[in-house]
């Protein structure tokens, strides 16, 4: 029969802290390469400490690491499949010139002073309509990054405005899987949930715009020579059209009425498409780069390296072709080799019973709502950055500390805001973590450069503990009453 002795909090620790102290000498080491690998070891050797510990001292068995493994890994297929797509869109959004005519009228529209306020609002309407922080980042974010650097705008500051907007879209929108799924794993109604984190959710975007316009307004504005250079460049070498546009409004009309999002990223990639064979076909021909080809042969092949593999086009600026360079599905490949990696990671840690004890232990220490709340934050940042995947970290967090609310007579509401706070908002942080791997890959920007400048996400969970210390418009109520209909109701009408 297994040995169920539970491990001891010290002992729980050691996968994690070999783990982040193998991260930081990796990181040290290989630098923007990590993810080619040195990430993937690190992570493999804490789930090899985890598994020698637990089987060694607490006769866990082999089977259950696998079963964990095997439920973990089922979970995330669907996002696997995302992440090929985003690679695909974001080939065939840059070759089609869907993203360079962007990139062009946005040179010419906006202003390098307002220019990370605007990203950040648009980021924000796009993901709230949307209600995917992923879609929003590997589309207009793409687009917007290019226009950033056109303007002469550090790439960092870009990246966090971008991401900043998009994971408020997304907190905030019904349409989010996130905010659907921290709703119903802590069973509350969805509207209930929205209304309520905007008590939180509000002024953490509303100082974040503030420190963007701040910044952008103390912008060096002498870039007109860059950003001539950048058009100049587009211009000789894409087809500059606004009937580009048609793939991001069609995109649009997909989104708004709530297409499966693997439908839309391949519908919108194969609209891109058809849209180089169009406007694009020099840049097809080039990519191709096989003279024995016939014109619809070399169209062919340039396609389809434009969806799957790396492209590289000359504009005859350095600085553009670094832009404009795409790497296809094939460049998704080290973000997926990472994320199986990291769920590997956070299954043998709940198998084991290591991450049920740490956060048993988190618990033990609360005393008071602010504690409760403050508990409940430090463990969405323990589990994204154990387990490295945001749904498993908002499920996790639900089911642990639901109880726990229920008996000290605080209303649902208050855990879902805060699971939201915590879990969602800084997955994008954390860069094992599915989000961080992802964005990171899509703009091109390591997560823990583009970290510092995502306000919005470091202020979320600040802002939670500030409101829970205040106390506003958190009630106390009868744990008897917790679940049922009279106090769900009142909370319709709060």
């Amino acid at each position: 029969m297994e040995n169920t002795k539970i491990p001891h909090p010290v002992v729980a620790a050691i996968p994690i802290v070999l783990l982040i102290g193998m991260l930081v000498v990796i990181i040290n080491l290989f630098g923007s390469d990590a993810l080619s690998g040195g990430s993937q070891i690190a992570l493999m050797m804490g789930v090899a400490v985890c598994v020698f510990i637990s089987m060694v001292f607490y006769n866990v068995k082999w089977k259950t690491f696998e079963k964990q493994m095997a439920k973990t890994m089922s979970g995330i297929f669907v996002t696997l499949m995302i992440l090929l797509l985003v690679g695909m869109l974001a080939g065939s959004w840059m070759i089609s010139g869907v993203v360079p005519t962007l990139i062009y009228y946005g040179i010419e529209l906006l202003s390098p002073r307002f220019f990370l306020v605007t990203a950040c609002v648009i980021c924000s309407i796009v993901s709230l309509l949307s209600g995917s922080s992923w879609t929003t980042i590997a589309t207009i974010g793409v687009a917007l990054l290019g226009v950033g650097e056109a303007l002469g705008i550090d790439k960092a500051w870009t990246a966090g405005a971008i991401i900043s907007g998009a994971y408020f879209g997304d907190k905030m929108s019904p349409l989010s899987d996130t905010t659907i799924l921290a709703s119903s794993a802590t069973r509350v109604d969805l509207f209930v949930h929205i209304r309520y984190m905007m008590h939180t959710t509000v002024p953490a975007l509303s100082i974040s715009l503030i420190i963007f316009l701040i910044a952008g307004l103390g912008h060096n504005s002498s870039v007109a020579v860059n950003v001539a250079q950048y058009t100049k460049g587009l211009e000789s070498t894409f087809n500059i059209s606004l009937w580009t546009l048609l793939v991001p409004i069609v995109t649009g009309v997909l989104i708004a009425r709530k297409v499966p999002s693997l439908i839309v990223l391949f519908t919108s990639s194969i609209l891109a498409g058809i849209m180089a064979l169009i406007l694009q076909p020099h840049i097809l021909c080039q990519i191709a780069n096989d003279a024995s080809l016939s014109y619809a042969g070399a169209l062919t092949r340039g396609l389809a390296i434009t969806f799957y593999g790396a492209t590289a086009v000359d504009t005859g600026f350095n600085e553009l072709n670094d832009l404009v360079s795409t790497g296809g599905m094939a460049g998704m490949l080290n973000t997926i080799w990472l994320i199986l990696c990291a769920m590997c990671f956070g299954a043998v840690m709940v198998a084991s019973g290591m991450l049920g004890c740490i956060t048993r232990m988190v618990i033990s220490w609360i005393k008071s709502r602010f504690s409760l709340v403050a508990s409940t934050v430090g463990t969405g940042l323990l589990l994204n950055l154990t387990t490295g995947d945001q749904f498993i970290s908002i499920v996790l967090n639900a089911d642990m500390f639901r109880e726990v609310y229920r008996q000290l007579g605080y209303e649902p509401r208050l855990l879902s805001r805060t699971t939201e706070d915590s879990a969602t908002v800084t997955s994008v942080l954390v860069p094992w973590n599915t989000c961080g791997m992802t964005q990171a890959t899509v703009l091109g920007v390591p997560t823990l450069t583009y970290l510092p400048y995502c306000f919005f996400n470091i202020l979320c969970p600040v802002m939670t503990l500030l409101v829970s210390a205040i106390g506003w418009r958190i009630n106390h109520i009868d744990p008897e009453q917790n679940n049922d209909d009279e106090n769900e109701n009142k909370q319709l009408s709060d």
